[in-house]
């Protein structure tokens, strides 16, 4: 059994608030079921002076999927028998329904609401109600890949699975997590707290970086399944020890949540029951991240070395990397060695058609970045001219640029495109309707610049940019939605008749792919 290292630990503890700059954070670790690190620096509101402590309540964001599922798994023998109640979630769907498992898995084929409140015209700022919601949802007439093929991350799921909870038992889903997990567990202050308008305990989260500064954030998102829990330091150190102590109960909730999980093909799937499987310099670890604008979290698990690390900001900076930091520093992991090479002739343009989205890849001294999905993956390029990243493989077949994203099921022949610095916008100028969303978007042209402004079922949202980069194909830069992150970049396919006349787009984000628009006027 692996010893902690503890001098390193403590290192890295006491880097972390100048690693990751901002108001406050906190962490912790867990080794053999017991805690040997608890952490908390900085304020929970940097204008009042209220100092964070590890019994500061914070919103745990997506980390509250996994306890979605394990209340899902406790409640119900079978959560195979709610699969016909999916239906009444999606009643215009047309394409076959996902099942309960597929939920879970994030395998749905759903676009995610969260991506589609953009397209529906969504301000930022706005409250997004628990019924605004499942109105977004209950609008779904396609999917976007067929249920239980590929992997694509999607808050609807676990919204659909809170829903289907509360319809099975007759009661309060905040009540049913505290009675069958907080309590349990020793989550003393654990709480459902759905509303991201009043965070808990005077908490703050901020926007911004240590660049710019730092901003209160609003967000009036109703979080439900998805996210929504809040909970202390404490809290999530409690839960990490409880899973060591049923670690052996091979009927235990968390055994059950990490438990394999395969695509309809039958492959293994690296995501299942709200968590992550993943391999860390060769450990199996399992875990998940968190972000609400303002704040930002994660929780991982090494089973085999029995060590848990939790770390929460009420600032968005990332906090996987924090995270595995500190585990290597817990284990004493020696730095692990550079094999990579420096890239040359990486950056480019490419077209992945069957998704209608853009990969643009950037090269620098120490490796390539990709802009692919919301957040830009990082690759380092090996000695055999592979570059790799977590779960993802970019190599060169001739002109084609060959993805292999094994954390998603999917493979990508992308072909190359020629990039291009300015297009007359006036020729796509107009109105269009989707059919899909049953919401308008409008394309305004003027000296030079164009605009793109969204019209739906949530109102007429802010314009935004929109930037030509190849030909037929445009980029609209959606860089602050109703929550962070937001979606990212939306791919703008320009369709035109044999005589070149615009006739229609297809617009699409990683979570949100291949929706088709009309011109109108």
């Amino acid at each position: 059994m692996a010893t902690i290292d503890t001098a390193a630990l403590e290192r890295a503890l006491n880097l972390l608030p100048s690693r990751c700059k901002g108001p406050g954070g906190v962490a912790g670790v867990v080794k053999d079921g017991k805690i040997v690190a608890r952490r908390a620096w900085g304020f929970a509101d940097t204008y009042r002076r209220l100092p964070m402590t590890a019994a500061t309540r914070l919103p745990i964001c997506s980390i509250s999927k996994h306890f979605t599922c394990a209340l899902l798994l406790d409640l119900f023998d079978d959560p195979a028998s709610l699969d016909a109640q999916v239906a009444d979630f999606l009643p215009n769907y047309r394409d076959p329904l996902p099942t309960v498992a597929e939920l879970c898995h994030n395998q749905s084929g759903l676009r995610d609401y969260w991506a589609l409140t953009v397209l529906q015209g969504a301000i930022p700022e706005m409250s997004f109600r628990r019924e605004d919601a499942l109105s977004l949802i209950a609008g779904s007439k396609t999917a976007h890949f067929r249920a239980g093929a590929l992997y694509s991350y999607n808050n609807a799921n676990f919204r659909v699975l809170a829903e289907l909870i509360e319809r099975g038992t007759g009661r309060d889903f905040g009540e049913l997590l505290s009675e069958y997990l907080f309590a349990p567990a020793g989550m003393k202050t654990a709480v459902l707290s759905p509303d991201a308008r009043h965070p808990l305990d005077g908490v703050i989260g901020y926007e911004g970086n240590d660049e710019i500064g730092f901003l209160p954030a609003d967000n009036g998102v109703y979080w439900f399944g998805d996210a929504g829990i809040s909970a202390a330091l404490d809290d999530m150190l409690a839960w990490e020890v409880h899973i060591d102590a049923t670690r052996q109960n091979p009927e235990s909730l968390y055994n059950r949540l990490t438990a394999p999980v395969t695509y309809a093909d039958g492959s293994p799937a690296d995501y299942g029951y709200g968590l992550r499987r993943d391999n860390w310099a060769g450990m199996k670890i399992t875990g998940h991240g968190g972000g609400l604008r303002g704040f930002s979290s994660y929780r991982l698990h090494a089973a085999e070395e029995r060590l848990s690390v939790v770390v929460m900001f009420n600032h968005d900076t990332g906090t996987f990397t924090s995270a595995t930091a500190l585990m290597e520093a817990a284990l004493g992991m020696p730095p692990r060695p550079d094999a990579s090479v420096r890239p040359e002739g990486w950056d480019g343009l490419w077209l992945d058609e069957e998704r209608g989205l853009i990969l643009r890849t950037v090269q620098d001294a120490t490796g390539v970045k990709l802009y692919y999905s919301p957040s830009p993956s990082r690759l380092t390029v090996g000695t055999d001219g592979i570059a790799r990243g977590q779960g993802l493989r970019l190599e060169r077949d001739g002109e084609v640029l060959v993805m292999h994203r094994s954390q998603e099921n999917l493979l990508v022949r992308a072909r190359p495109l020629a990039r291009i610095d300015y297009a007359d916008g006036g020729d796509i100028a107009g109105l269009y309707h989707s059919a899909e969303l049953n919401a308008d978007l409008e394309i305004e042209a003027r000296d030079g610049a164009v605009h793109a402004l969204f019209k739906g079922m949530l109102g007429t949202g802010p314009m935004e940019r929109m930037y030509p980069l190849a030909e037929h194909v445009w980029i609209v830069t959606t860089r602050r939605s109703i929550d962070a992150s937001p979606p990212g970049d939306w791919t703008v396919s320009v369709r035109r008749n044999a005589g070149g006349n615009v006739t229609g787009l297809t617009i699409g984000c990683w979570l949100a792919r291949n929706i088709d628009y009309h011109r109108v006027e």
